[in-house]
Formats: C-alpha cells, sequence, structure tokens
C-alpha cells in the first residue's frame, strides 16, 4: 500500500511539472533568448539586439518586461565587448519614452521601431559626447546602430509573435519565417567566443539549424537558412564570411535528401560543408568543420519527433501543415453540419407541432356545436317562460331537437316553416321564431368554419413546406459531413501523364473521384483552336480514370496572362435531346400552355408540361407559376410527391377562385435512363420504341382544386433511342369523343418517319392543325425528348506508362 501510494505521488509530481513546463516553457524560451541577445554584437562594436528585443517584448509580453530586460543586462556582462551601460541606458530610456507616450495617447506597434532607432542614436551620441570621442565616423556609426534597432524590431514584432502559447495559426508567411530565422541566427550570436579548443559552438549550432530547417522544408528552405545565418554569423564574426556559401549550400544539399529521411538529410549536409571547407580552409579547419558537423547531425539526429512535427505545422507546404488546414477545416465542416442539422430539426418539431393544431379533434367540434346552441338559446330562449323546462328539466330531448333542426337547415338553404316537423312544435312552442333565428346564426357558423379551413389549410402548407425545408437541410448536412481527402498523389499522377503528352499544366485540384460525380479543375494556357482540352486531357483522363471525362466548362483564370481554368467532370450514361411545338388557340401570341426542359443538377432533367385552365394571359400565369415553383423546389432536392403537393397548396391559396393546372412531368435519370412520370391532371405520354407505341397515363386531379391530392407517380425503364412525346388537351382531344383518342394518336405517331425530336413535334403539330382543318380550337403543345447514350467526340486513348488513378476507398 505505502508503495502504491508513492507511485501515485511521483505520478501526481510528474503531471504537475509537465503542467508548469507546459505553461513556462514560453517563457524560458524568450529568456534565454533575451540573455543570449544581450551578448550579442556586430562588427566588434554594434549591439542593436537587445534593445530591439526588450522593446518587443514590452509591446507584446507585458508580464516578461523584468524578466527579459535582467536577463539582457545579465548576457551584455558576458560580452567580450563591454557595453552593459549602454544597453542599461537604452532599456531605461526605451522604457521611459514608452511609458510617457502610453500614458498621453495609445500606443500602437508601429511606433516601437521608430522609438528604438531614436533611443538607440541618441544613448550611442550621448555616449560618444561623454566619452570626447564624438567625430563625423561616430555619429555615422551612432545613426547606423539606430537604423538597424529599427529594423531588427520590425523583423522581431513579426518573429516573436511564433513563440506566443496560444498562437492558433498554423501557417507562417513567407517573410515570417525569414523574420524567425533571423531571430534564431541573431540569438546564435550570442554564442560567438564560446567553444571547445579548434570547435566554436555558433558554427555547431548554425548546422543544427539549416539541418533541421532543410529536412522539414526542403532544399529551398534549407538554402535560404543557410544564407540568413551565415550573413549574421558573419556580421558578429569577420573571420566566418565564407559561412555564408558554407551554410548555404550545405542545407541545399541536405534538403534536396530530404525525401530520403534524417540519414540522408545529415549526409547531404556533411556532404555540403565538408566540399567547401576543402576548397576553402586548412587541414585544420576541414578537421574543425568535420567534426563541428558531427556534432550537429549528433544533436540533429536525437532531436525529438515533437519538435520537428510542431515545426513543420508551421511551415507551408509540408504534410503537417497541410493536415493542420485539414483538420481544422474537418472542424469547421463538422460544426456547420451539426448547425444545420439542428436547425433540420427545428424545422422538424415546428411541422409538427402545426400539424398537432391542424387536429381536427372531435372535442372541438362538439365545443364549436354547443357554442352554436349556447348562441341561438340566448336570442331565441332568453324570454321564454318555458327556458327552464326545455334546458333544464328535458336537455337532452331539446338539444336533439335543435341538433336535428341544424342538420335539416344544412341539408337545405330553403327549409321553411313548412317543413318542420311537428315533434318538434311539439316540443317548442316558439318554433317559428326558433327558426329564423337558427338560420342567421347558421350562416354565421358556417362562415365561421369556412375561415378556419381556411386558416388550417395555410397551417398544412407551412407544415408540409416545413418538412421539405427539413428535409432538404437534412440532406445539406450530409453533404456537409462527406471527409475531403488528400489527392496529392493522384493529382501528380495526373500531371506527370500530361506534362509527358508536351502540356504545360499551371494546376491541377481534384474536387472529387467519386465514380459518376468526377470534378477536376485544371490550369493551364492554351490555344483555343487547338482545343487540347476535349482532344487530348479529356480522353487522357477517360483511360486513367476509367470512366468518360468530358469538359464541363472553360473560363480565363486571370486577364491578360492567357491562363484558363477548365472544369473536367463525369460524362452522364445518357444524353437527352429535346424539341418543342406549340400553337395558341384561335392563333393568339400567347398561349395557356407552359414547358420546361432542364437539368435539376442532380443527374436528372426534366421534361415538363403545364396547361392552365382556359386560355389566355391568366392560364399562362397560372401553368408557368406551376412550373416554376415545381422545378426549384425539385432542384433544391425537395421529395417529389411533397414538392407536387407543395405546388397544390400554393395554388389553392394564391387565389380564391376555381383555378388550376394540369402538370406533366418525366424525370430522366441520365445514369441509368430510369424515368418517373408524374401526371397531375394531364393527358397521356407516348412512348416510341423501335415501331411500338407505349402510352403512360395516371389518374390525378389538376393541382389548385383539392386541398388533399394523391400522388401517383409512374417508373418506367426507358431504352436508348426511345423517344418520348408529351402534349396537352389541345392535341390529345384533335380527333373528337367519337373517336379512341389513345389509339388514334399512336397510329399518327407511328406514321411519323422522322427521327430528330424537333421534327417530330413540328409534324406532330402540323398532322393535328390539318385534321382539324386549320382550326385551332384550343391550346397546343407538344414536347419531345429522345434518350440516347452519351457518345464523346474523341475516344481514350492508351498512353504507354501511365496507369489507373486509384480511387479512395471511403467517400464519405
Amino acid at each position: 500500500m505505502a508503495n502504491a501510494g508513492k507511485m501515485v505521488e511521483k505520478k501526481a509530481s510528474e503531471s504537475r511539472w509537465l503542467q508548469v513546463w507546459s505553461t513556462k516553457k514560453w517563457v524560458v524560451i524568450l529568456t534565454v533568448a533575451a540573455f543570449m541577445l544581450g551578448r550579442a554584437s556586430i562588427l566588434d562594436q554594434l549591439s542593436p539586439f537587445a534593445i530591439a528585443f526588450f522593446a518587443v517584448v514590452v509591446s507584446l509580453r507585458k508580464d516578461m518586461v523584468a524578466l527579459a530586460g535582467a536577463a539582457a543586462v545579465a548576457g551584455s556582462l558576458f560580452s567580450p565587448h563591454l557595453h552593459t551601460a549602454a544597453i542599461v541606458t537604452e532599456l531605461l530610456v526605451f522604457l521611459l519614452l514608452y511609458r510617457a507616450i502610453e500614458k498621453y495617447q495609445r500606443t500602437d506597434l508601429t511606433v516601437v521601431p521608430l522609438l528604438v532607432g531614436t533611443t538607440v542614436f541618441v544613448v550611442r551620441l550621448f555616449q560618444y559626447l561623454v566619452g570626447s570621442e564624438i567625430s563625423l565616423f561616430m555619429t555615422l556609426m551612432a545613426a547606423i546602430e539606430g537604423v538597424l534597432g529599427f529594423i531588427l524590431t520590425l523583423i522581431f514584432l513579426q518573429a516573436v509573435p511564433v513563440f506566443a502559447p496560444g498562437r492558433k495559426s498554423h501557417r507562417l508567411k513567407n517573410e515570417e519565417i525569414i523574420c524567425l530565422i533571423i531571430l534564431l541566427a541573431s540569438v546564435m550570436t550570442g554564442t560567438v567566443g564560446w567553444g571547445a579548443g579548434t570547435l566554436s559552438l555558433e558554427n555547431v549550432l548554425s548546422r543544427y539549424l539549416v539541418l533541421l530547417f532543410a529536412f522539414v522544408g526542403g532544399a529551398p528552405l534549407g538554402a535560404s537558412v543557410g544564407v540568413v545565418t551565415g550573413m549574421i554569423l558573419s556580421l558578429a564574426d569577420t573571420n566566418s564570411v565564407y559561412q555564408i556559401s558554407l551554410l548555404a549550400f550545405a542545407g541545399m544539399l541536405g534538403g534536396l535528401m530530404k525525401e530520403g529521411g534524417r540519414m540522408a538529410v545529415a549526409f547531404g549536409t556533411l556532404l555540403g560543408s565538408s566540399i567547401l571547407s576543402f576548397y576553402i580552409g586548412s587541414e585544420t579547419a576541414v578537421l574543425s568543420s568535420a567534426w563541428e558537423s558531427a556534432i550537429a547531425i549528433a544533436l540533429f539526429l536525437l532531436t525529438g519527433k515533437g519538435l520537428v512535427r510542431g515545426l513543420s505545422r508551421y511551415i507551408p507546404g509540408t504534410q503537417e501543415n497541410m493536415k493542420s488546414h485539414y483538420e481544422y477545416a474537418k472542424r469547421v465542416r463538422d460544426i456547420t453540419a451539426g448547425r444545420v442539422e439542428q436547425f433540420s430539426e427545428v424545422f422538424r418539431q415546428l411541422s409538427s407541432s402545426f400539424k398537432q393544431l391542424n387536429g381536427d379533434s372531435e372535442d372541438r367540434k362538439e365545443a364549436e356545436r354547443e357554442h352554436f346552441m349556447d348562441a341561438v338559446a340566448e336570442k331565441a330562449c332568453a324570454s321564454c317562460y318555458r327556458k327552464d323546462v326545455c334546458w333544464n328539466g328535458q336537455f337532452y330531448q331539446t338539444y336533439k331537437f335543435m341538433t336535428e333542426m341544424m342538420t335539416a337547415i344544412d341539408g337545405d338553404e330553403n327549409f321553411d316553416k313548412s317543413k318542420i316537423k311537428p315533434e318538434w312544435k311539439k316540443a317548442c312552442i316558439k318554433t317559428d321564431a326558433v327558426l329564423p333565428i337558427m338560420k342567421q346564426q347558421y350562416m354565421l357558423y358556417r362562415n365561421d368554419q369556412r375561415w378556419k379551413r381556411q386558416i388550417l389549410e395555410s397551417r398544412q402548407l407551412v407544415a408540409d413546406q416545413l418538412v421539405g425545408v427539413s428535409q432538404v437541410m437534412e440532406d445539406l448536412a450530409r453533404e456537409i459531413k462527406r471527409e475531403g481527402q488528400e489527392l496529392y498523389e493522384q493529382e501528380e499522377q495526373i500531371r506527370s501523364a500530361l506534362e509527358e503528352l508536351g502540356l504545360a499544366i499551371q494546376a491541377i485540384d481534384i474536387i472529387s473521384l467519386d465514380e459518376g460525380s468526377v470534378e477536376i479543375e485544371i490550369i493551364h494556357t492554351y490555344t483555343r483552336g487547338f482545343d487540347e482540352c476535349r482532344k487530348i486531357i479529356a480522353p487522357l483522363l477517360s483511360d486513367i480514370l476509367g470512366e468518360t471525362i468530358t469538359v464541363k466548362k472553360e473560363e480565363p483564370y486571370a486577364k491578360g496572362d492567357g491562363r484558363n481554368m477548365v472544369t473536367f467532370g463525369s460524362a452522364k450514361t445518357y444524353e437527352v435531346e429535346t424539341g418543342v411545338a406549340g400553337a395558341a388557340k384561335g392563333g393568339d401570341l400567347l398561349s395557356g400552355d407552359s414547358f420546361s426542359t432542364v437539368e435539376l443538377g442532380n443527374g436528372k432533367f426534366a421534361v415538363a408540361l403545364s396547361d392552365g385552365m382556359g386560355n389566355g394571359e391568366r392560364a399562362r400565369a397560372e401553368s408557368s407559376a406551376a412550373l416554376t415553383i415545381l422545378q426549384q423546389l425539385l432542384q433544391s432536392g425537395m421529395d417529389e410527391k411533397l414538392a407536387i403537393k407543395s405546388v397544390n397548396s400554393v395554388l389553392m391559396l394564391r387565389s380564391p377562385e376555381e383555378i388550376y393546372a394540369t402538370v406533366d412531368m418525366a424525370l430522366i435519370d441520365q445514369y441509368n435512363a430510369k424515368t418517373t412520370f408524374m401526371k397531375i391532371g394531364s393527358t397521356p405520354s407516348f412512348i416510341k420504341r423501335d415501331g411500338e407505341v407505349i402510352s403512360i397515363s395516371a389518374n390525378n386531379l389538376p393541382v389548385g382544386i383539392l386541398k388533399d391530392i394523391d400522388v401517383d407517380l409512374v417508373s418506367l425503364q426507358l431504352h436508348p433511342g426511345d423517344v418520348l412525346i408529351m402534349m396537352t388537351d389541345g392535341i390529345y382531344d384533335a380527333p373528337g369523343y367519337a373517336v379512341n383518342k389513345e389509339l388514334w394518336m399512336k397510329r399518327i405517331i407511328q406514321e411519323i418517319q422522322a427521327k430528330d425530336p424537333q421534327e417530330i413535334a413540328d409534324c406532330l403539330l402540323e398532322k393535328i392543325v390539318r385534321h382539324q382543318q386549320g382550326e385551332i380550337s384550343d391550346d397546343m403543345t407538344v414536347v419531345v425528348a429522345r434518350v440516347e447514350l452519351y457518345r464523346p467526340d474523341w475516344a481514350a486513348f492508351r498512353w504507354p506508362g501511365v496507369g489507373r488513378v486509384e480511387r479512395p476507398k471511403v467517400v464519405s
């Protein structure tokens, strides 16, 4: 038990130590940096690092002002150059100026570099005056140090926030990376003069820094770090000028071998530093350089994966950085999807509430009848001497007679005294006086019921719409939750294949690789006359993806530079060609029929036809409204039956008159040619297939007549070459009532030899007009759609050495 207690205490103490370290590690790092910068100097007499760093700490980390100042002063005490007094004076003067400005006006970060430059110049100039060393050269040196302090402050203002514990951004700009490198190199100048024998600590640390950044960011970043670090070290020690080329070359070689892992980067860096050492230095210098590189490599190999991974998150282009962005986007996507699901549930609950309000319960009906009876009794029986006998002693009998009288009035609006039953007169001595009062109250009751029905219908419409909105939002949440995928390998594979064909591809972005819904955006420079996109890129993509890919959209990417963005996507298995012909009643310009042929965007093609009641502008408005609302609801993702019911409710509520419209719609799935027919009060449609004509019909009333309609959907599998013919009653009723219209229309369609949909529509309309001897007795509209297999203009071709792209196994 004692041992177990000690183990628990030990784990608790270790946990507390880790918590303290996680909160204090940035304080330790910044304190060490202040100490090193206090010791650092360049050109043997300039030391602008300490004041610049202290100014940034004062501006950004007010909790560390005293600690950073003390560390900078302590570092200056260990400097080989005696500049402690100057640094202390600079820190105090800057702090006084900053507090003064902060007191009288709100300080801004843009003021800090100017304050640093002014402070350094004034203090150095005063130092030279006191020492009687003032001259034009000394004044110039003071000005140069002031400018350096100004520039270093600007650099540190961008570099120090990287060490902030609450930093949220996981991406550094190129300027921030350079500023960070300058800060680290400046800190390393504080180690100048430290070493063992011929080995110097600043060379070991500089090569370690180059190794680390070359491993994280590759050759460009490794070379950049080598140049910046070598330049600053050469300013601190003029004998180390050759370090610029040595570190840059070593960083470039190490970065080029990044894909081989740590050992490969270490070998490349060692090779680069050794080659230049042989070329530049003596035998002793070569051995010292080799030992310094070896120590740096040992430190690099001992560096934990956590540090490398943490640094990688901030370097653009690394996998860790992209992963952090992906994780952030995933969190945002999940939060958004959760909010949308919450809204969907809210709309669903609201719909349920409206439907509960619409419940026509027997209790409510009974209460309304009792209210009606009370109103009649109040007016007819209030002054009658038999009131107590009828409504107290014979309540049930009186209530029954009153209910029977109300039912009789409801069934016969012309009910009068002659139709009063004898038993009613026997039960009530004032029946003749009760009848007109009851008829008057019944008219008020019926009006009240009519308005209540309209309110209930409106509530039902709102409930249905809320259900539809909830369904659409639920589908949207499901789409948002789809996992994004890292498709870098596939993008590189496509890029390599296109570059082998000699095409200069600027960028490739794979939006989706889902089968049937591929979407790829490619940016490149091309001449429209050659049309490489349709003739080369799309066929090649079709081969490596295993499905037909076509050009969906082309648009300029940026004005004036000749680049274009081309969107490639999956081709539908089937394509639909349409043709329309129509004529208005009596040869007028405006027909009451409306039609629509549109791709809904979810792989379905809609062919729709609507016939409004009557003719002219009013009928056209009703039929057009029915199609427009239905099309928009279907495009939003609403269920077909619910969309039809919504259109029916809207048409009923938009006008108190009896206005209705037929709806005839075919939804053709362009992936499998399966077609859903919605026929609401419309005439039959016909499918012409290899000389055979098939009729499609359904028994549904037009929309806008009844409050509740039952929608029967008819599904049929279409085949390539099938011709769908839809028409309004102006064409279908042309032969008259004495003829079997369906057989007559089938015969007319079979006689048409044309193949093109537009020719079929024109030919059918012409035959109908000729049959009626040129008379157009009603609005006539015919819509023809032909379903064919999609055949791309250019076939896929096989390019040697290019394999199939591996699609992600899990899509959502």
